[in-house]
């Protein structure tokens, strides 16, 4: 693991802690986005990369899907996934998404991944695991920073010791992520973004592709 990914691995195993607790008006903000996509996933396979302490995950478990398999580089977030969803259709693993996923190819239904890609540099390598990852007619959430946003100095930042920490990222357009799911012969299916009550530009940006 390079240094840098071991960066953002210590930081968020930091966050852990306190991370659902901390008003955070961007990670409420995701919730409500996941939420507002309808997804039907009774008897599906799912994969959730970036799943943090399972604040979504949970909220994926009310769809009753078959399978969940929940990816996060960061053992302390998984372990408040554990302890929060001890539940037998999800199982958490520890894993760098910037390498080869340990999933067959085919597999999924439907893949989430929220306020994770920001931390990857090539959005193409995710995204090519992502493809590969999902069988036919099979879709790909995602929602970030809003490349709006990231211009304007946000990135994942959390307070530990009265000193605020800023967890590595990377500027995103949306041309990036256009790109990196058309160059694995995904297509567009939906775009939304996400304001603050009152806010003049948004905060998220969340995207749906489809496996033909």
């Amino acid at each position: 693991m390079s240094d840098e990914r071991e960066t953002i691995r210590a930081a968020y195993d930091q966050w852990a802690a306190t991370y659902d607790t901390n008003e955070n008006a961007t990670r409420d903000l995701d919730a409500i986005a996941l939420r507002a996509q309808g997804f039907d996933l009774a008897g599906l396979d799912v994969i959730e990369f970036g799943c943090g302490t399972g604040k979504n995950t949970a909220t994926l478990l009310e769809g009753a899907p078959r399978s969940i398999l929940a990816l996060d580089l960061s053992e302390g977030m998984l372990s408040a996934a554990r302890a929060r969803l001890p539940d037998p259709r999800v199982r958490f693993v520890q894993h760098d998404i910037t390498a080869p996923w340990p999933v067959a190819a085919a597999c999924a239904d439907l893949i989430v991944g929220d306020l994770v890609l920001e931390h990857v540099e090539s959005l193409s390598v995710v995204f090519a695991q992502a493809g590969r990852a999902l069988r036919s007619g099979g879709q790909l959430f995602v929602c970030e920073f809003h490349p709006y946003r990231q211009l304007r100095g946000a990135q994942a930042r959390f307070e530990s010791a009265g000193e605020e920490v800023k967890v590595p990222a990377f500027v995103h357009d949306f041309s990036d992520y256009v790109n990196a799911g058309i160059g694995q012969g995904l297509s567009v299916v939906r775009v939304q973004e996400w304001r603050d009550e009152g806010a003049l530009g948004p905060r998220l940006l969340s995207m749906v592709f489809a496996q033909p």
